[in-house]
């Protein structure tokens, strides 16, 4: 019944992975994955069309005032009349206004590309946990087959009256228990998988996709990720809308009187003085009931916000990328500690399996030397998990200005 038991729990777990339909599934490279999410993102598709409304306000900002046209009619000669109002757009008005428009347009380009980056971002470390998680499932699966080939060996020890029934049911819940973890870390590998659909935009039932690529020791960061949190691209972005703010701020103070107007036109129809009759004027608004008090209020509570924004950016900017370097470092050298203790302490397992069948050990110590191999190699996987998503981290938070394309 043991090995009936361990093998229908073994099995069930590799089947869990292994056993799904290999021809619906599509091997999918880190960087196709990264790419499909870029293509498919919604939070991308929310950052275009800011950049779209930015650019739509910038070439409003631009436009020129339209003149107006009048005509009308009295009964005093001359009877008819005829002027065209054409505003004035003084520099002092309207540089400001172009130039708030055009810095909140490169705030929201800068924000496209860091919503692109995250976007890539968030598809590549569930892409780097699919592959822990496949390591993961695989080394599962080999300490299953090695724990039922340990309590067959048990069994067959005790038939030959060299181990004890004690021996044969340590090996079996030790078989057992590892089938479970070899099942739960099948279905960890599954939905990791449906994850990373999902963030690709797949639309299936089933699993469509399996990762192609290894898991091996992250890319360096360009400059070590030593970028100044200054030049990084969510500071540059809050930058420019402080200056759009600022803009903003001081063309609502020189908006309290408004732009003025010329007005030129033509009288006719006076049977004493035939002819066009020319009239010339000036229109000017006067800021008798309303002084702009609200819009200007209203443009210096942004100013205020876009500077909390600002300092905000550079705080967050600053930790974030504290962290990530630090995660790094310490990530990358648990890796490397892992794969010098891994050798060691697969030299031990199987040195202590060799004593056991050899009747020179005792099956807990096997059972303790493997159990210290398969953790080790599971923690080695981790750490390299770990170490790549920093590092991909790392290169997002330290994106500066220079990505943007022009």
């Amino acid at each position: 019944m043991g090995v009936g038991f361990c093998r229908t729990i073994a099995g069930i777990a590799i089947a869990v992975v292994w056993h799904v339909d290999a021809a619906a599934q599509r091997a999918v490279t880190r960087a196709e994955a990264v790419d499909a999410a870029v293509r498919v993102g919604p939070r991308l598709a929310v950052a275009q069309a800011d950049t779209a409304v930015a650019l739509a306000a910038l070439i409003s900002a631009r436009v020129l005032p339209n003149p107006t046209l009048a005509a009308s009619y009295t009964k005093d000669p001359p009877p008819y009349h005829s002027t065209l109002e054409l505003p004035i757009d003084f520099p002092w008005l309207r540089g400001p206004r172009v130039g708030s428009a055009s810095a909140a347009r490169i705030a929201a380009q800068y924000h496209y590309t860091f919503q692109r980056a995250a976007a890539a971002l968030d598809a590549d470390t569930t892409y780097t946990r699919a592959l822990a998680a496949r390591e993961h499932a695989l080394l599962s699966r080999r300490n299953a087959l090695d724990a039922d080939s340990l309590r067959r060996m048990a069994a067959a020890r005790r038939d030959a009256g060299d181990a004890s029934d004690l021996d044969v049911e340590l090996a079996t819940v030790n078989a057992g228990q590892v089938a479970n973890v070899a099942a739960s870390d099948s279905l960890t590998y599954v939905s990791t998988l449906l994850d990373l659909q999902t963030i690709m935009g797949v639309t299936a039932d089933q699993l469509a996709i399996e990762a192609a690529d290894s898991l091996g020791m992250p890319p360096a960061v360009d400059g070590d990720g030593s970028a100044s949190v200054s030049a990084t691209l969510e500071v540059a972005a809050a930058e420019q809308t402080l200056t759009s703010a600022q803009l903003g701020a001081t063309l609502q103070r020189r908006s309290v009187w408004a732009a003025p107007a010329l007005i030129a036109g033509f009288d006719w129809g006076d049977p004493t003085n035939p002819g066009l009759l020319p009239n010339v004027g000036v229109s000017l608004p006067i800021p008798l009931f309303s002084r702009a008090r609200g819009p200007i209020l209203q443009a210096e509570a942004e100013l205020q916000r876009a500077r909390a924004g600002l300092a905000l950016a550079r705080a967050e900017g600053a930790a974030r990328i504290a962290r990530a370097r630090r995660e790094r470092d310490v990530f990358l050298a648990k890796a490397n500690r892992d794969r010098a203790l891994m050798t060691s302490a697969n030299r031990v397992a199987t040195m202590s399996l060799t004593a056991y069948r050899e009747g020179q050990s005792t099956l807990p110590n096997v059972l303790e030397a493997q159990r210290n191999a398969r953790d080790i190699l599971a923690q080695y996987v981790d750490d390299l998990a770990e170490a790549w998503i920093a590092s991909t981290e790392l290169r997002v938070y330290t994106l500066t200005p220079a990505s943007v394309r022009p």
